[in-house]
């Protein structure tokens, strides 16, 4: 008897056993001789067709199901079953030794069980085994044999069905629903009654029930399930697709056909240093613009530009403009001198005078930049060509190049002086100072560097300019007779006492051995005496051929007359001192 009260008799599975239903049949022996309670061996449905049942002593069977054979699930074909006298099916030794073995120990059979004529097993007839009922069992006191004293449990219209062979089962019966109301979300998809799209696809036979029987398991109504979660997610999907194509088709609009962003009016009042390169054009000047937070967009600094019709005379310098300006004020304000912060170096001007400009803009302590180029000048960027040169006071004379320059609070002296020498290094270049020094009979480009500078701190006109840059070369000529190759001017003197005068004694002049005073050694000064503008240079290459080797300022401030001879340079002398009262 197993724990749930089946006795090797007929009596029915119970429903809790796990082994009712089961879709493994495995071959179980059924009970010989089962009879109803009339005596009686007790048909069933399913055997009321078989016929001309087999003797098992001669081997003999007949066909059952019209002699067709049987397979299985994966096409093996399963052996001819074979019934006793009783309608029983007999099942092979090798296929269900293990349940043969099983009948043998456990059933208590009080009848002759016809053996198995296959593998060795014997014929005759068993003798039923006793066993004591267990008082605890529900099904105990059952009587174990056979025959009239023993119930039909099968009789009765409310009995289970008897356990059947695996290829004659039919599948069981759904029950009637009367108690549901399916509802509205009858046949929508999972997705949108909220439940799981995997439930309809749950095998009929997996153990498991599908919804309907879910819904309807427990006696209650079904549970309807709706959601509009996701609904709701598939509206904010489908709403922000259209959001998205709206916008960019909107940026896409107004980058192609609407006006460019920008602020309105003449700025917030904070101010902010914008430095412009040179050289830059509209596109460069709006980007530094917007990178400073002064206008709003390039686009937008473009368009006011081109409808300016002095937006294209923007110069490279420092200016000083406010953040959030319209485009339109940025442009003027550019164009106005008050946004300048630059640092403008004029023509002419000695370095020493250039080094407190820088301190003094930079807001520095004074002297600052002058030890700095003097420290630090080999790496400020100069030629080869103008390093290395004997008695020279400052390295970077001639080389500040008179321009506008970016310098504000903040930055570096040597920032500076870097921008003003790569300025003078691309002019020079520019000019082919270094190609056409020898063609001028000089030993090279310091020299024509620093005739320039001599004709920028002496003429006042681009006329005297090219007059001047002949009396130098005069002068400088050895057939020279007139003032036995000396220069004898004044710059020179002045520039090494760091003074600009006039009047100047001839006792001191001709006394003072510095390398610069030209009135006391021949030739070229050692270097340039100041930073020559672009006049100058030109005049220091283009000199005139009239044979000039005198001139004087005779009115001592803007008036310059020339002369060819010695007394005609006397008169001139005379003119001078007389204006100036000498």
């Amino acid at each position: 008897m197993t724990e749930y009260g089946r006795g090797p008799g007929s009596e029915p599975w119970h429903p809790e056993d796990p082994l009712y239903g089961d879709g493994g049949w495995g071959g179980q022996q059924a009970q010989a001789g089962q009879q109803s309670p009339g005596g009686q061996p007790q048909q069933y449905p399913e055997q009321q067709a078989q016929q001309n049942y087999g003797d098992w002593s001669n081997g003999g069977q007949s066909s059952y199901g019209g002699g067709q054979p049987q397979y299985d699930a994966y096409g093996r074909q399963h052996p001819e079953p074979q019934y006793d006298q009783y309608g029983q099916q007999q099942y092979d030794q090798h296929s269900y030794g293990g349940q043969q073995q099983y009948d043998q120990q456990y059933a208590p059979q009080a009848q002759p069980q016809q053996g198995y004529d296959n593998g060795g097993w014997g014929s005759g007839a068993h003798p039923q085994a006793h066993y004591p009922a267990d008082p605890s069992d529900p099904y105990g006191q059952q009587a174990g044999g056979y025959g009239a004293e023993q119930p039909d449990f099968y009789g009765t219209p409310e009995a289970y069905p008897p356990p059947e062979p695996p290829t004659r089962r039919r599948a069981e019966p759904e029950p009637q629903r009367t108690d549901w109301d399916p509802g509205p979300d009858e046949g929508a998809h999972a997705f949108f009654a909220g439940g799981d799209a995997d439930e309809d696809d749950d095998a009929p036979g997996d153990g498991r029930g599908g919804r309907e029987d879910r819904r309807t398991r427990g006696g209650g109504k079904p549970k309807k399930r709706r959601s509009g979660c996701a609904c709701l997610v598939v509206c904010l999907v489908l709403g922000g697709g259209v959001a998205g194509v709206g916008y960019f088709g909107y940026q896409f609009y107004q980058d192609r056909f609407g006006a460019a962003p920008d602020y309105a009016g003449d700025g917030n009042g904070e101010q902010v240093t914008v430095t412009i390169p040179k050289g830059a054009g509209g596109s460069t000047i709006g980007q530094e613009l917007k990178r400073q937070g002064v206008v709003k967009s390039v686009d937008a600094f473009i368009a006011a530009q081109q409808s300016n019709p002095r937006g294209k005379s923007i110069q490279d310098g420092v200016y000083t403009l406010q953040k959030e300006m319209s485009a339109d004020s940025a442009i003027e304000l550019l164009l106005s001198p008050k946004s300048r912060s630059n640092l403008i170096i004029a023509e002419g001007k000695r370095n020493a005078d250039v080094y407190m400009l820088i301190d003094k803009r930079l807001e520095v302590k004074d002297g600052t930049t002058a030890k700095v180029a003097k420290s630090e000048y080999k790496s400020l960027g100069l030629p080869d060509w103008a390093l290395n040169h004997k008695d020279v006071k400052d390295p970077l004379e001639g080389f500040l190049y008179p321009s506008s320059y970016s310098a504000a609070k903040g930055q570096k002296p040597e920032d500076v002086l870097k921008q003003m020498v790569a300025r003078a290094n691309e002019q020079y270049e520019k000019i082919g100072l270094e190609e056409k020094a020898e063609g001028l009979g000089l030993e090279g480009p310091w020299q024509l560097l620093t005739v320039a500078s001599l004709l920028q701190a002496e003429g006042k006109t681009h006329d005297d300019f090219r007059k001047m840059s002949e009396v130098i070369y005069n002068r400088l000529k050895s057939s020279n007779t007139e003032t036995n190759q000396k220069l004898q001017f004044d710059s020179t003197f002045n520039y090494l006492m760091r003074q600009s005068k006039i009047h100047i004694s001839l006792s001191e002049i001709q006394t003072n051995p510095d390398p610069y005073n030209t009135y006391y050694h021949r030739g070229l000064p050692p270097g340039p005496i100041g930073n020559p503008g672009e006049e100058a240079l030109q005049a220091a290459l283009n000199p005139t051929e009239d044979g000039w080797i005198y001139f004087v300022a005779t009115d001592g401030v803007q008036k310059t007359e020339f002369a060819k001879t010695h007394d005609e340079f006397l008169k001139l002398k005379d003119k001078f001192d007389a204006s100036s009262g000498n």
